[in-house]
């Protein structure tokens, strides 16, 4: 994006507004030209005190004596913690204290606000920010957990006797119980995080002004309250129950099953494994000039987006099922589904995140100061997008829970960006609930885990490819197999999990591939250069 000057941002002269003024009135706080300079010190309105403007309000403003008004405090009482005037040092009150310079008392505590704001900035803040990401997910956990539970009674409830129904009734009110107590105490949890957040943010908005200050009865009046902050709460641990069946016809009730908390959560994933030859046996036309994004709806229907304002839908035939328009008229940036198959779209033009519903376009998230890029869901119903500041300086990504801003992913554990500030940024979360991102700019794939802390960076193997790694499109698939398009090498680079790199997928006619997505059976959807989806089988 091009920068732009406006007339609010230009510093004009303030008695000729001529721009970019080179000197500036301390006293005052007036932008002078130097053909002003002259005038304004001979206007008689009293003391002045021109400096260059790189220079403004540089001086400190002393402040007046509480006793005597008319005179200027330049000493600072230790014992009293209040500045006196030279009239004060002479009187019965002050006589036997220690006295300091206020100047010396002034940067004194300037450096002593500075240390206290770098503490909340740099340590304090961060870990209450991490522990109020992790609530979320703890209570997205929780939910999965509660269904499951519940599946499994209902499935076992369906193959026995009536008198089966009424216990398991008794349990799915226990399950109800346990996980309504626990997200009763992680919902009061995040409260007393979200409130201290706040009380942090104010303190820290605070200090930035004491520190932007002058003044020095505000500055050496500041008391700092690190000790009330540095003493964190105790992390919540969300220990979930498990059903166990005991089935037993003549003791039903005793030893139907029961609750009891598990350690570790198991899944079971049948293993697939990647096949030494993969092959496209799809490929849809979709008329798009330029093709950028794909989205699975189902095993049998695929969203797709490109350069016009377009969003079209297909299945496997090649059919146009559905075409939805962009409220802006723009092309969009990227398109996810969700859980309950609504389409999600950026428009980076108009800096919003839109959802698609019974063919209604509705704007779920208007960013101000952001552009969206590139959006996935997650496996709690979240979503994740990457986005870049509009002065190209920051990039991130943002998990919204609904409209919610929940999570903030922008620098690792040494406060370093951890993405770059330009081109396209796909993203998609892992099975481990990591959280990927293909970053163009950066030719690497960042990958934190899903409290935002850095994991690792992919820049391709060792073997270097002819050109070098361009990483576009980026998905995951059962096994927690990482795949990202090679947009100039026209390949898809396959790697596991911690980003040890796998295979290439080099040999399905592929040209200049960039969005991707799975389905159900990890069969790999590709969209590339020539307004193509291939549909490439890669395991088994």
């Amino acid at each position: 994006m091009n920068s732009r000057n406006t007339a609010q941002d230009i510093f004009r002269c303030h008695l000729c507004e001529s721009p970019f003024p080179p000197l500036y009135c301390d006293i005052c706080n007036f932008n002078l030209c130097k053909e002003c300079v002259g005038e304004h010190l001979l206007d008689g309105s009293g003391e002045h005190k021109v400096v260059p403007i790189k220079l403004r309000r540089s001086t400190p403003s002393y402040p007046r004596c509480q006793k005597h008004g008319t005179r200027q405090c330049e000493l600072y009482c230790e014992q009293c913690d209040i500045p006196i005037c030279s009239n004060c040092v002479s009187s019965e009150h002050h006589e036997a204290h220690k006295k300091v310079d206020i100047l010396e008392k002034f940067q004194r505590t300037k450096e002593s606000i500075q240390t206290s704001l770098q503490e909340l900035e740099k340590s304090i803040l961060i870990q209450y920010q991490k522990f109020a990401s992790e609530i979320p997910i703890q209570i997205s956990q929780i939910h999965i957990n509660s269904d499951k539970l519940t599946t499994s009674l209902v499935k076992l409830g369906e193959n026995l006797h009536k008198a089966v129904d009424t216990l398991i009734n008794r349990r799915k009110t226990e399950i109800t119980n346990t996980y309504s107590k626990l997200l009763a105490d992680l919902a009061n949890h995040e409260r007393e995080i979200t409130k201290r957040i706040s009380e942090i943010e104010q303190t820290v908005f605070d200090l930035n002004k004491l520190l932007d200050s002058n003044e020095m009865s505000l500055v050496c009046a500041y008391k700092f309250r690190g000790a009330e902050f540095k003493a964190l709460p105790q992390q919540i641990q969300c220990n979930f129950p498990c059903f166990s069946p005991l089935v037993n016809t003549e003791q039903l009730y005793e030893l139907f099953g029961f609750l009891f908390t598990c350690n570790k959560e198991k899944r079971q994933v049948l293993k697939k494994y990647i096949i030494e030859k993969p092959h496209a046996n799809i490929a849809i036309v979709t008329g798009f000039k330029t093709l950028f994004s794909v989205a699975c709806l189902s095993d049998e229907e695929v969203w797709t987006c490109g350069n016009n304002n377009e969003i079209k839908l297909y299945n496997l035939h090649g059919d146009l099922l559905n075409s939805i328009q962009t409220k802006s008229e723009c092309a969009p940036s990227d398109i996810a589904v969700t859980r309950s198959g609504d389409l999600v779209y950026t428009d980076r033009n108009n800096e919003t995140l839109n959802t698609v519903k019974e063919g209604n376009v509705h704007v779920e998230i208007k960013l101000q100061g952001w552009r969206p890029v590139n959006v996935c869901t997650t496996s709690s119903a979240d979503l994740l997008v990457t986005m870049i500041s509009n002065n190209c300086r920051e990039a991130r990504v943002v998990r919204y829970s609904g409209s919610l801003q929940i999570q903030i992913i922008q620098y690792d554990d040494k406060g370093k960006p951890l993405y770059s500030t330009d081109h396209t940024k796909y993203i998609s979360e892992n099975r481990n609930l990591d959280v990927c991102v293909a970053d163009n700019g950066a030719h690497s794939v960042v990958v934190v885990d899903h409290t935002g802390k850095f994991r690792f960076k992919y820049t391709g193997p060792l073997s270097s490819t002819k050109e070098l790694f361009d990483p576009v499109g980026i998905t995951t698939d059962s096994q927690g197999r990482i795949l990202t398009a090679d947009f100039d090498n026209a390949c898809i680079h396959v790697l596991d999990q911690d980003g040890q790199f796998l295979c290439y997928i080099d040999n399905c006619g592929l040209c200049y591939p960039w969005g991707l997505c799975v389905d159900t059976n990890d069969n790999l959807f590709v969209a590339d250069d020539r307004s193509r989806v291939k549909k490439i089988q890669y395991s088994k």
